[in-house]
């Protein structure tokens, strides 16, 4: 019964997070307030935002803050800005090759509770974070929302258990109990205060109050063109590409001339259209067409 309940709660955040994405009266209001602000303005924004989800990430890590939650729509840089800091501070475990020595983990995709207990037990040590990257379903299950509420929790000794016999965690030398001394990051696509049902709803606050959270604030298509504006020329996303700069040009002003038509307006989207400038520089812009874009 309650995978039944999960996923039909699944189904309720994905539709609720579609129509929030595609319908959304507080989106609207905000696309005609930003008429007034300036593009450098926004800019300004964007980037103070990220530069702040590298410091908390940072502190995230060194153990100060216990955990946060990032929230923006998909490809604008979430995951890569996290995964880049934490990167930096595993530079010996990705010398010596050795993934026992890694102190930090991006899980995405499902996850059951116990596999969740036994992950949190892996990483479990000071100055180890757990990166949840779009992995919805932990927070929707009764029982794995138990298990990080526990590991989250503002005690200065934050214990979990296992109450159940499994064989599983048996066979892994998991034990029944151990304190969690870790961080934890969760990345989604999700606006925890636009959710409505009040179910839902009960489930994210009980994380949220754990957790800092971090919008970053890129709602409108502007901002999301003005963030991958941002990313290829502040930060070289395009720079391994044999491109030269009026090439990259060319790509982030057929993104904007076609915003209304590609499948994805994001970062990925951007990458592949660099990925067609590459291969056919004569034809790339109609093999775009026929690839990244919508039909008329």
């Amino acid at each position: 019964m309650a995978k039944v309940v999960t996923s039909k709660m699944l189904m309720a955040l994905q539709t609720e997070s579609k129509s929030l994405e595609l319908d959304n009266s507080a989106v609207k209001a905000k696309e005609l307030a930003l008429k007034s602000e300036s593009d450098d303005s926004i800019l300004a924004r964007l980037r103070d935002r990220f530069e702040i989800l590298d410091d908390m990430t940072r502190a995230v890590k060194a153990g100060k803050v216990k955990a946060m939650i990032v929230t923006g729509p998909p490809g604008v840089g979430k995951s890569f800005g996290v995964e880049k800091v934490l990167s930096k501070h595993d530079v010996f475990a990705n010398v010596a090759n050795d993934q026992k020595l890694k102190k930090y983990e991006v899980v995405k995709g499902a996850m059951s509770a116990i596999g969740l207990y036994s992950k949190l037990y892996h990483f479990s040590e000071k100055k180890c974070v757990l990166v949840f990257d779009d992995c919805d379903s932990i927070l929707l299950d009764d029982l794995s929302l138990n298990i990080l509420k526990a590991a989250l929790d503002s005690s200065k000794k934050r214990t979990i258990h296992w109450n159940t016999d499994s064989s599983l965690l048996r066979r892994e030398g998991v034990p029944d109990s151990f304190e969690f001394k870790g961080g934890a990051i969760f990345i989604t696509n999700i606006k925890f205060d636009h959710v409505k049902s009040k179910k839902l709803r009960d489930h994210l606050e009980a994380l949220e109050s754990r957790c800092h959270y971090l919008d970053l604030t890129i709602d409108t298509e502007r901002e999301k063109l003005l963030r991958i504006h941002q990313v290829v020329t502040e930060c070289g996303m395009l720079d391994d590409y044999e491109l030269e700069d009026y090439q990259k040009q060319d790509v982030l002003d057929f993104l904007k001339a076609n915003t209304h038509r590609v499948r994805e307006l994001s970062l990925r989207t951007v990458l592949k259209i660099a990925d067609l400038a590459a291969s056919f520089p004569d034809k790339w812009q109609a093999v775009a067409e026929s690839t990244v874009m919508r039909r008329a």
